[in-house]
């Protein structure tokens, strides 16, 4: 079954330094939809080692089977407009309706 379109929450305003968690989820897909978060139309990377994620400035930890995006400290830097894709390699991927995020 295709996924349909997810459900994401990104708050529209975080304070710097906190710990912030936008989540993604879409529940009709069959297998299960994995989850890809996008910054500013981009796609965000999954941490790959903590040595790579440092040099690459990554803060985030983004889990593709959960859908969350989990920032340990928000900075300026994290400000901008997010979404969330699913796809389960059936039909279509779906998208949210892109939120920005204000640190």
């Amino acid at each position: 079954v295709a996924p349909t379109t997810p459900v994401c929450e990104v708050p529209s305003s975080a304070m710097t330094g906190t710990v912030v968690e936008l989540s993604c989820k879409e529940t009709e897909g069959s297998p299960p939809s994995e989850y890809q978060w996008y910054k500013n139309g981009a796609p965000l990377l999954e941490k790959a080692g903590i040595g790579s994620a440092r040099a690459a400035n990554i803060t985030y930890t983004m889990n593709k089977k959960s859908g969350t995006l989990l920032f340990n400290t928000v900075t300026k830097n994290d400000t901008g407009e997010y979404y969330c894709e699913a796809s389960n390699g059936i039909g279509l991927s779906q998208k949210c309706s892109v939120k920005r995020m204000q640190v």
